[in-house]
Formats: structure tokens, sequence, C-alpha cells
């Protein structure tokens, strides 16, 4: 008796032999090929800047004056760097990383038939770390595209070309590690992370997907040694093609701006929201006067989309805010309490040097107590002396945590509480009322937003 299920297995396991593979790129058998036909493009950057002499004058009257003839302030000297670059437009438009150029007093550009070009600086953007530099040549330059980035997968094939410590043009090959990286470098942090190779010399790259495309921009490593230990950073092309267009335009990066500080929140704290899991951003602070201000938007908010994106954490609210166009009103999401809601925003410019207000209202008054599991009390000059609290922050400050509490291991004695369940507490009889009025009106924990020695953090406690 033949047996159903047995022959089923037999002819899935045969459909799966003969199906043809799944991956967009299979593994490579060399990369010869695509190197020879994407190196011509990938440039060698070296750098000088002058130096004055360390040695200071010995001050006027001094007894050591007369030696100043002598020794002077020392001699001049030239700092050299190396890195990498690539061509973007036959014309001689070369992209690299700002930190390879940074504060050079002469650019020079080396392609690999041994050509020595001359490059100005067309635009620079420290935030990003990316820069735009210009040649003139005679004719027209071996050219590489910039990629979609958004394509590419953990686990693709990617080939990175540099110049790693000053050797010339190099190639290593390796995977996508992983997508979306933040390695505290700055606000616009989402990087490409790769095994390939990526060493000293190596910064201002590209990263190539196996259709000879862009899709990074190598820019850091992390290795406790200085060499490759297979990771390595890009910064994604669609951020850099982003980037590159306004430098080319204004010489400079223009970005959105909502006027907020924000921070991602953690799933108890998505739950005082009404949520399952943790996602959005929080409003921590808000500019007076700016975007999200005159949108009505207020501090507590949970902003969950901005116009067609979904916002998963801070990160990315600020990465789609800084890329918006500047002038067009947007509709944000958001939601206040537990209530859902909707507003439109004008998105401003972003000033690099603008620093978030936060409101600050109200009279303080003085009381203690205790407020689920924290000995709270109203700041006074003695108290902010004791804990090194700035004037500017008002609040309750915690003076003693209760062991057992939910509060212990999320509160620390001389953190301010200054909202409860999103709204300002000034005594501990209003931080008691708010308390009461949410066991009313839901299960969930407590949001708290802390004051840390300046630093604003959403904490969730169970009542």
């Amino acid at each position: 008796m033949i047996n159903l299920r047995s022959v089923l297995w037999a002819l899935a396991g045969l459909a799966l032999l003969l199906a043809p593979p799944a991956f967009s790129h299979p593994a490579p058998d060399g990369f010869a090929k695509l190197a020879a036909r994407l190196s011509p493009a990938v440039v060698n950057i070296s750098t000088s800047l002058k130096v004055d002499g360390e040695l200071p004058l010995f001050p006027k009257g001094s007894p050591l004056e007369r030696f100043n003839d002598t020794f002077g302030q020392g001699q001049p000297r030239t700092e050299n760097s190396l890195g990498s670059g690539f061509v973007i437009d036959p014309k001689g438009i070369i992209v690299t990383n700002d930190h390879v150029i940074k504060g050079a007093d002469e650019i020079e550009v080396t392609f690999p038939d041994g050509t020595t070009l001359r490059a100005q600086v067309v635009g620079r953007d420290a935030a990003t770390d990316l820069a735009v530099l210009r040649v003139s040549p005679d004719g027209d330059l071996p050219a590489v595209p910039l990629g979609d980035s958004d394509t590419a997968l953990s686990g693709d094939w990617v080939l990175a070309i540099g110049n790693p410590f000053g050797l010339g043009g190099s190639l290593s090959a390796g995977i996508i590690s992983a997508r979306n990286r933040d390695i505290q470098s700055g606000r616009y942090d989402d990087f490409i992370q790769t095994d390939a190779a990526i060493n000293k010399g190596n910064s201002g790259g590209p990263l190539f997907n196996m259709d000879g495309e862009v899709i990074g921009v190598n820019s850091a490593i992390l290795s406790p040694s200085g060499g490759s230990v297979g990771i390595g950073f890009s910064i994604p092309s669609n951020l850099v093609s982003h980037v590159v267009e306004q430098l080319l335009e204004y010489g400079e990066a223009r970005r959105g701006w909502l006027g907020v500080s924000v921070q991602s929140v953690s799933r108890e704290v998505a739950q005082s929201f009404g949520l399952e899991k943790p996602r959005g951003a929080i409003v921590l602070s808000i500019t007076a006067g700016g975007p999200a201000q005159k949108a009505g938007l207020e501090v507590g908010d949970l902003i969950t989309q901005f116009g067609d994106e979904a916002i998963t954490d801070s990160r990315a609210l600020t990465r789609i805010a800084a890329d918006s166009e500047i002038g067009k009103t947007v509709k944000v999401h958001y939601i206040r309490g537990k209530k859902p809601s909707v507003t439109n925003v004008i998105v401003g410019r972003l000033q690099e040097d603008a620093k978030p207000a936060i409101k600050i209202e109200g009279p303080v008054k003085k009381t203690k107590g205790q407020v689920l599991g924290m000995s709270l009390a109203v700041l006074d000059n003695t108290l902010r002396r004791r804990y090194n609290i700035r004037s500017d922050i008002s609040g309750l400050v915690v003076i003693d945590v209760a062991k057992g509490s939910d509060a212990l291991s999320k509160i620390r004695v001389g953190d301010v509480i200054e909202e409860v369940g999103w709204q300002k507490v000034e005594t501990v009889e209003a931080a008691e009322a708010r308390i009461r009025d949410l066991q009313k009106t839901g299960k969930g924990p407590v949001a708290l937003l802390i004051n840390r020695h300046g630093e604003l953090l959403p904490r969730a406690l169970k009542f």
C-alpha cells in the first residue's frame, strides 16, 4: 500500500531541488570583472594642513623674554592625511567623508591611472560626515551610480574599494551584516554594517552591491586594535544622495525641523499609551514658536506617524523630519494620554544651533510625601545644592526609593519628576491626584518624565 504522505514529501523535496535559487545574487565565483569595471572611479584623497609651531613665546617683561628670538614659536609644520572617494559625475564631482577633508588647506585626488588633480570643496556636512569635491579633468571621468540602499538586505554580497593605510586601490568583499545601526556618532545614524574589511584610509570609499551600484559610503569601524575586525559601517546611499543633492545646489545641507526633542519608548511606557508594543517617539520638549508648538503638539505627546511614514522610534522621526521639504504641510499622528489625534505641521528649516526649550510654569510649593514607592520633595535651594540640580528645572526631587518597589530599578535618588501622566506636577498632592485619575481610566502603568542631570527620560511605574 502506497503511503500518500511519503509520496507528497518526496515530491516536495524534488520541487525544492529543481527550483531556481531564490537569491537575487548567488555567491559569485569572483569579483575580478566587477572590480575592473568599478575601480577606475574610486580615488585616493590626500590632504595637507599647515600648523604653526607649538612653542609659545615667553611673556613680555619675563626674565626669559630674551630667549624668544632664539626659540621663537617653533617651525611651522604640515600635517597630512589620506582617505578615499568616488566619482559620481564624469565632469568631476567626487563624494567622500567630511572627516577626510576637514580643515585641509590643500586637497589632491589621485586616480588609479596615476593622474593627480587639485580638488575644491563644493560643500560639506559634518552632521552626516559627507563632503562633495570638484576637480577639473581634461575629459570625462569614469563614474559610478548611487543605488537604492533600501533594497539592500542583510546577507547580500558587497564589495568595498578604497585606500587603506595609503596602499592605493584595494578591494575587500563581504556581506551586509545588519541594517539601521546606531553607533552614537550623530542624530542621523542609520548605518549599514558590513564584514567587508575596512581600515584606516578606506573612509569615504564606496560600498558596492553586485550590480555595481554604490549602496554606502564607508565611514567608520568598530575595532579595539584600530584595524579591521569585521565590523565596518557605511552611510546608506539614499541618505548620501539626499545630502549630495543639497550640497551641490546650496553648498550646505538644509534639513526639515519640527522644533521638538523626542525619545523612544519602553514597553511599559508604551502600555501607558494603550499600545501593545513600543513604537513612536515621545515629545520631551518643545521649542517656543517652533512648528510643533504652532501645530498644537505638547510635551508628552507620542508621535506615531509623520506624513505617510510610520514612526518606529525617535531616530526614525529625526531622520524623516530632516529629509522633509521645508515649508511643506505634513499630517502628524500622535497619542495624547490614550486618545489618538492628528494635526498639520508646517515643516521649518533646522538651524544646527537651535536648542529646544522646555516649558516651565507655575510657582514652587514646599511639601513632602510618598508616591509610588518614592519619597518626594519640592525643590528648594538646599535640595538643588545637594543634588546639583539647575535653577531652571522644576518638579519633585526623589530623596529616597523604597526597597521592593517598582521604582527601585528605574528611579534614582536626585532624579526630578517633572511630569506624571504627561502633566506637570509641582506638589506631592498634585502627583497623588494625577495618579488617582489615571487609576480610574485604565490599568496601565503610570508614565513619568524625569530629569536626570539635565537629561529627560521617560519611565513607567506600576500602580
